[in-house]
């Protein structure tokens, strides 16, 4: 199995704009591999214009907000070396260029490479809570591949990580990922 980092990636809109999406990103060295589901705008947008920015954030929101349509307006920031658009708010990033294509109908995989990185800030450690935030917007964003009960049954395991170890931000992003996919929010230490 790869190595894949949970990522949120920003790629340009044929008007400019940035289109922010929560990504793996598989490790490939000496590639950095994307790979978006067809059809996406991720993929659209590579396919116009082959360089994207691959944020690294413990800001879990910008994970639920973007796969429940809650939230998809996180500040942005000028990329440095291509023309793209980065997270504001990450603990570093990456800029991406596309070297090749592996076509495939269900998930083309762009192999790119990095022109530029950059650490923003310092990692002060992990969460059980953000990582069940980060599995909970995946079941999010499959939900129409993966039977419900699996998905209610693994909520319901990571809910448990979320009434021990959550902050502030961690609550409402599993908040937003419990109402999209319509289970009923339990309350902390249930």
């Amino acid at each position: 199995m790869p190595f894949i980092r949970e990522s949120v990636v920003t790629t340009l809109n044929p008007d400019g704009s940035a289109h922010i999406a929560p990504l793996g990103v598989i490790e490939r060295p000496p590639f950095l591999v994307l790979a978006p589901f067809a059809p996406s705008t991720t993929l659209d947008n590579l396919r116009r214009h082959p360089c994207a920015c691959i944020a690294y954030t413990t800001e879990v929101r910008v994970f639920a907000g973007c796969v429940t349509g809650r939230r998809r307006d996180w500040p942005l920031l000028p990329a440095e070396r291509i023309r793209g658009w980065r997270l504001r708010d990450c603990l570093a990033h990456a800029e991406v260029e596309v070297a090749a294509v592996e076509e495939d109908a269900q998930r083309p995989r762009f192999l790119c490479r990095e022109l530029h990185e950059a650490l923003h800030a310092p990692f002060r450690g992990f969460n059980r809570a953000q990582a069940a935030v980060l599995e909970g917007a995946i079941l999010v964003s499959r939900r129409h591949l993966l039977p419900r009960e699996k998905i209610e049954r693994e909520m319901a395991y990571l809910q448990i990580a979320i009434d021990k170890t959550a902050g502030p931000a961690e609550r409402e992003a599993w908040t937003w990922l419990v109402e999209a996919i319509g289970l009923a929010a339990d309350p902390p230490g249930r």
